[in-house]
């Protein structure tokens, strides 16, 4: 490596010390970073992670494959460490309860989490165009009021949301659950940040000299630029529409949703742990299948973005 590429990228002080290392007869030789392995510490945090993640759902799936008396007996512990039968058994009292239909709570949570994915994802990479690639008066101001909503619970407008809901008609109607989270400001955020670095502004301005629209350029232009931030925000859509609790339980009545599943297996006077865990572990089965089927393409999604930018 010349010392002049070194004094050009890290200062003129590493270039002197590259100097005196090659004069030594041990000149500064450039690595690949992609081509080194990582070392054992960094394969043993990578698994303690992997451990604390599983360990809930493993929990929930050793609690729902054992009967009452056994998670009275392990107290302390997990009341069995292989799966059982009952744990079928307890899939299929869930299925066949009387209290609730789960195929329908399934196309529920299913129809509200895509629709609010697509919708979040198109409509924060319009606006992050806008804002990161466009110049118009007080554009810096919006952003801003934008990013303040962050900052605001979602406790907070939950009175009078309900109100509005209850105006409008949507209460026990999937609506409530879809419309308030069709546009959000993280995914404003996130797609802005992208695209002021991963699109160039001279692809804007060649696509409105071909005499592109302002759309067009948007759909032909950005929008494949923001694919793999658009994936990224997509699953993350998905995965928090899909285990939302709090504002479900409030607008919803006779219509429930995965997450709303789990209270209705609990007795009026009594719980049966085993059968409360089983619904937790359908309720969480359906995005364990969604990451093992996007998981690659989002990684190699993301640093094919990451390389492009």
């Amino acid at each position: 490596m010349s010392t002049g590429f070194i004094e050009n990228t890290a200062g003129p002080s590493a270039a002197r010390y590259a100097k005196k290392r090659a004069d030594r007869g041990r000149p500064i030789v450039a690595h690949n970073p992609s081509s080194r392995r990582p070392g054992w510490v960094t394969y043993l945090f990578l698994g303690a992670v992997i451990v604390l993640s599983v360990f809930p759902l493993y929990a929930a799936a050793m609690y729902g494959s054992s009967t009452t008396t056994e998670i009275t007996r392990a107290v302390g512990s997990l009341p069995r460490w292989l799966p059982t039968l009952q744990l079928w058994e307890n899939f299929a009292e869930v299925f066949a309860a009387e209290q609730f239909n789960l195929w329908l709570a399934f196309f529920n949570s299913l129809l509200v989490a895509v629709t609010v994915s697509a919708s979040v994802v198109f409509f924060s990479t319009l606006a992050g165009f806008a804002f990161a690639k466009l110049r118009f008066r007080g554009r810096h101001a919006l952003y801003i009021a934008v990013l303040a909503t962050l900052i605001i619970p979602a406790q907070v407008g939950t009175i009078p949301m309900f109100v509005m809901m209850n105006e409008f008609g949507w209460i026990d109607s999937l609506l409530a659950l879809t419309v308030p989270g069709l546009v959000g400001a993280f995914g404003v955020f996130w797609m802005t940040q992208y695209l002021q670095e991963a699109l160039p502004y001279e692809l804007v301005e060649a696509a409105r000299v071909d005499g592109a629209s302002m759309f067009r350029t948007f759909w032909s232009i950005a929008l494949p630029a923001a694919r793999p931030a658009a994936a990224t925000l997509a699953l993350f859509t998905f995965i928090g529409s899909w285990n939302s609790f709090f504002w479900p339980s409030v607008v919803m009545r006779s219509q429930l949703t995965m997450p709303l599943v789990v209270p209705q297996l609990q007795g009026a006077f009594t719980s049966d742990t085993g059968l409360v865990m089983a619904g937790v572990f359908l309720v969480a089965l359906p995005l364990l299948v969604v990451l093992a089927l996007a998981g690659r393409q989002l990684v190699s999604g993301v640093m094919a973005g990451a390389i492009k930018g």
